[in-house]
C-alpha cells in the first residue's frame, strides 16, 4: 500500500485564459452591482466605455455611465440572479443572462408613476473586453412587460 497521496487540486503557474480573465471581469461587475457598489462597477470599464441604453441611445465614456448608474439608483432597487457569464474564446466578447428584480422607487420621466412596484425581468446584456477592460455594455430588455407589472 503506498503512502503517496494525490493532490487533487495541484497548483500550477498557468495563466488564466483570456477567456477566464473575461470572465472574472463580468462576475465582477455584477457582484459590484448587487453590492450597489458602483466604483467598483466603474473600475471594470474603460474610460472610453460605449453604453448602449436599452431601446434608448449609446453613451460614451465613465462620467456618462456613472450619472447613469446615479439616476437609476435614484429610481430603482434591483438586484441581477441567475446570473450566467458567457464568453467567447479570445476574451474579447461576453454576453450575460439574468432576472432582474427589483422595485420601483421614484417616478422615472415619462414612465408610469412609481409607487414602491416590485418586478422580476428577463435581460441580455452583451460585452466587449479589451486588457481586462470592459469596453461596450449593451443591455436588453423588454420595456413593455416591465410596463405592464408596475401597472402602466
Amino acid at each position: 500500500m503506498s503512502s503517496r497521496t494525490t493532490d487533487p487540486h495541484p497548483a500550477t503557474d498557468a495563466v488564466p485564459s483570456p477567456q477566464a480573465r473575461t470572465h472574472e471581469v463580468i462576475t465582477r461587475y455584477y457582484a459590484a452591482f448587487n453590492n450597489s457598489d458602483p466604483a467598483g462597477m466603474l473600475e471594470l470599464l474603460s474610460d472610453d466605455v460605449q453604453h448602449d441604453i436599452n431601446q434608448g441611445g449609446t453613451e460614451l465614456g465613465k462620467g456618462a455611465f456613472q450619472a447613469f448608474l446615479a439616476h437609476m439608483d435614484a429610481h430603482y432597487r434591483e438586484e441581477a440572479r441567475d446570473v450566467t457569464v458567457m464568453v467567447s474564446a479570445d476574451g474579447v466578447r461576453a454576453a450575460a443572462e439574468f432576472v432582474i428584480h427589483g422595485e420601483y422607487l421614484k417616478t422615472d420621466a415619462d414612465l408610469p408613476a412609481a409607487r414602491g412596484q416590485s418586478y422580476a425581468l428577463p435581460v441580455g446584456a452583451f460585452f466587449e473586453v479589451y486588457d481586462g477592460q470592459i469596453a461596450r455594455v449593451s443591455n436588453y430588455y423588454n420595456l413593455h412587460d416591465w410596463t405592464r407589472q408596475v401597472g402602466g
